[in-house]
């Protein structure tokens, strides 16, 4: 038996769905963060799959697993495309085991990064036309829905009106956004998917889930306004084809220049992991006992890029330790005691 819970699930549903749950009737569930809120309750959870990981916070995560009636803890798989410094981290602590995809499905094409600065924009304007005049399509990707009085940043609406009337005159433009109703978001995906629309306006709802082989074009404005795993994801909704595909970022005109250094890396990385990478060294991993999942790592001496393979050692030999029939049951639970004495507020897993 497969279930659905989401949001938009009828009140009805859901208290029948929460209640098969409850009762360990189902076998399989599928659902949005829905599955997070409190009176959800699994009678026995067994394997639990994250997709999107990076779209999740720690809390969020814990919550999820800890959802068991059994008090078991379930096996856990995290996906995604652009895994969190946190995440990365995480790995070299034997927290989580590490699987890689890094080769491109068959018949897939590398996409060709660029920063475009504003007197350049009228050549990619051309450029463009040119891939919409041999059949392909293309994304333009606002940080705001509208404009905003108190932020100067462009807007998918304002844009959009632009570009039928101005820069794409005579293609077909249209326009997506998250104020929208969810029957007109799918038809206009629908729509742009059976090519009746050359340009897809658009801000991030375009993020994840979104496929159109046939678009090979992602414009992307006040690109630094972005973090590197969005970027990376909207990225990824182009060369989802057999045709060479590209993405522009499009930086403000007052950008700072350790911003103009992000969107460099994009330029520089095609890989989600090494992107990660890259943004950990940028960002710092976060905590590794509490909930932040970037900034300054409280280490003084240790480097965790300069020194994985230490940490990696040291890891293994302490993993060998504590599974040893020769270890210190004393000193193990005084080790125990002081973390928990030390890093009370910030522990989120201490298992013995």
């Amino acid at each position: 038996q497969i279930y659905l819970l989401t949001g938009s699930t009828t009140a009805k549903e859901k208290e029948k769905i929460k209640g098969i749950i409850a009762e360990g009737e189902s076998t399989i569930v599928i659902g949005t963060h829905a599955l997070i809120e409190d009176d959800v309750v699994f009678n026995k959870l067994g394997f639990v799959v994250v997709d999107e990981q990076h779209r999740f916070g720690v809390d969020q995560r814990l919550r999820l697993i800890k959802k068991n009636k059994s008090g078991n803890r379930p096996h856990i798989i995290h996906m995604t495309a652009t895994p969190i410094p946190r995440t990365v981290v995480q790995t070299l602590y034997g927290d989580l085991d590490t699987s890689i995809i890094d080769t491109l499905p068959m018949g897939r094409q590398p996409i060709t990064t660029g920063i475009v600065y504003d007197n350049k924009i009228d050549k990619m304007y051309d450029f463009i036309k040119k891939e919409l005049n041999d059949g392909r399509q293309a994304y333009f990707i606002y940080p705001l829905v509208d404009d905003s009085d108190k932020i100067n940043l462009k807007s998918a609406i304002v844009q959009a009106e632009e570009m039928a009337e101005v820069h794409f005159k005579g293609y077909k433009v249209g326009l997506l956004h998250g104020k929208l109703k969810g029957t007109e978001k799918d038809k206009i995906l629908t729509d742009f998917k059976a090519k009746k629309f050359d340009l897809l306006v658009s801000t991030t709802v375009v993020e994840v889930g979104v496929d159109v082989p046939n678009a090979t074009i992602m414009v992307v404005e006040n690109a630094e306004r972005f973090g590197l795993s969005q970027l990376h994801q909207l990225r990824g909704r182009v060369g989802r084809g057999s045709f060479k595909s590209y993405c522009f970022l499009l930086p403000s005109n007052e950008i700072a220049e350790e911003s103009l250094e992000r969107l460099k890396v994009m330029e520089k990385t095609a890989s989600g992991f090494d992107l990660s990478e890259e943004d950990m060294k940028l960002r710092g991993p976060g905590e590794f006992t509490g909930i932040r999942q970037s900034g300054i790592t409280e280490f003084n001496y240790v480097n965790l890029l300069r020194d994985v393979k230490m940490i990696t050692n040291m890891r293994e030999y302490i993993f060998d330790y504590v599974r040893s029939e020769t270890r210190d049951e004393k000193f193990l639970t005084f080790v125990k005691k002081y973390l928990t004495k030390e890093y009370k507020d910030k522990v989120l897993h201490l298992d013995a």
